[in-house]
């Protein structure tokens, strides 16, 4: 009989002793894991103190300590000081957001761009196929875009401020897959990456992927708080910031000027590596009166740049243009060709076509002008939201009230055939005590059907 005999002690969490096995921390964090991906142990569950689950299982504190900071890593828990480590809000389920279209729902979940305008493509596609060079654009070479490709994607990209040189740009298959690129290529199992309290869910799932540990930051109305990132970095090692400065995902919030300057010093002053995802550039640029440039024009050498074309173009067409650093391009490059082989290079011609002929500006100037017709209608529904975030955001983040639940809400909702998404599928780090919706208003196949939608929404809400 062991020293500590404690089968009737009360733990949350009770491993089995006859499980464990060399080397213990590792065996621990594989049955945590388990007990979390099977629902043993429920998002938000206060775990055993290491102390005292040491003493269950007749282990040194150490061990306990490797094992809780190996599960965290994966994103499964997280530590308040003072309060305890919990089970993460999205521990035991996939949070990747795809389309998921079934008869009789109007999806106001998944954010699409407006796919209607997907028809002005056509002639632009069938002037590509016809093409002398078209077998050039068939074959291995130039894996990371032509030399005319990336000289048009540089003069997309001016429009936001962007100025580089050819060899620090690369034409990658989506913004997604331009992520999947920067974290991989700069970043190491373990590090941490700060990121807004609420944000973009795929790159809360690849960075659980990877085992790349994200770091909460508070905002407020003009993006992340620059005291809050500088306190983070103080108290522990900081490796990276994830922003999406133009319209963030999926507050709508967009970003200051001001405080892009505020957050380059912070940024400077330790030595982070940024990655800025700017794929709502061109509903911003030249329209809101606070825009200047993107941040990473203030911390050039240290950023990864991303302009996807899947919002202001097509998204069937999976390019993206990813801006580096000059002392990154051997890093980010041989990930590319571990990663990609090869972007294809007809997609990326049909977008450099489009924008060479000035479609691709047509289009976004139509997704602009739907996306303010879906705002307007919004605001018919919810006229107290109409002073929130980004007036031309594709979608909208609606607050659910105290006396609601918003799990019950959900659900009655999805029997109602409307799907919508709660907020903690965004959440980078502890819950909330807030609740929200993130409202699509670009995915119903007409206004009518957002019109619909809306209606049964508001119909649910106290």
């Amino acid at each position: 009989m062991p020293i500590n005999s404690f089968e009737h002690y009360t733990l949350t969490w009770k491993p089995d002793k006859k499980k464990l096995a060399r080397p213990y921390y590792q065996s621990i964090a594989s049955l945590l894991e388990q007990d979390i991906v099977a629902g043993f142990l429920m998002p938000g569950t206060k775990l055993p103190p290491q102390r005292e689950l040491a003493d269950f299982l007749d282990l040194n504190f150490t061990t306990i300590t490797r094992a809780y900071k190996l599960c965290e890593m994966r994103g499964l828990i997280y530590a308040i000081t003072g309060n305890g480590t919990f089970v993460a809000p999205n521990a035991a389920q996939s949070i990747t957001i795809s389309t998921d279209r079934t008869k009789n729902s109007i999806d106001l979940g998944f954010v699409a761009s407006f796919e209607q305008t997907n028809s002005e493509l056509t002639e632009t596609i069938q002037k590509v196929a016809s093409k002398n060079y078209l077998p050039e654009l068939l074959n291995y070479n130039d894996p990371t875009g032509l030399p005319h490709q990336k000289a048009v994607a540089l003069n997309w990209m001016s429009a936001f401020g962007i100025q580089a040189t050819p060899e620090q740009l690369a034409i990658v298959s989506g913004a997604q897959n331009a992520l999947a690129i920067a974290l991989t290529a700069l970043f190491e199992p373990g590090n941490r990456i700060a990121t807004d309290l609420y944000t973009y869910s795929n790159f809360i799932e690849l960075a659980k992927l990877l085992h790349i540990q994200l770091v909460p930051v508070a905002g407020d109305q003009a993006g992340m708080l620059p005291a809050a990132l500088e306190k983070q970095c103080s108290q522990i090692q900081v490796h990276g910031i994830f922003l999406m400065p133009s319209c963030s995902n999926p507050t709508t919030v967009m970003m200051t000027d001001t405080r892009k300057q505020e957050l380059a010093s912070v940024i400077r002053r330790n030595n982070l590596i940024l990655i800025e995802d700017d794929m709502h550039a061109f509903l911003t640029a030249g329209i809101l009166p606070d825009y200047r440039q993107p941040l990473s024009n203030l911390v050039p050498e240290t950023s990864v740049y991303i302009c996807g074309t899947s919002k202001s173009i097509c998204s069937g067409l999976r390019v993206a243009y990813i801006v580096f650093g000059q002392h990154m391009r051997e890093m980010i490059l041989r990930t590319i060709f571990n990663i990609n082989v090869k972007t294809s290079a007809l997609d990326a011609e049909i977008v450099t076509e489009l924008i060479l002929s000035g479609k691709a500006q047509q289009i976004a100037s139509q997704k602009k002008e739907l996306a303010q017709i879906a705002n307007e209608l919004y605001y018919e529904f919810f006229p107290s939201e109409k002073n929130s975030g980004h007036p031309l955001s594709f979608y909208r983040w609606l607050p659910i009230p105290q006396q609601e639940d918003p799990l019950q809400l959900v659900s009655e909702l999805t029997k109602n055939g409307i799907r919508v998404f709660h907020s903690n599928r965004f959440l980078s780090g502890q819950p909330n005590s807030e609740h929200y919706l993130r409202i699509a208003l670009s995915t119903a196949s007409s206004m009518d059907e957002l019109a619909i939608g809306l209606t049964i929404l508001k119909e649910h809400l106290l």
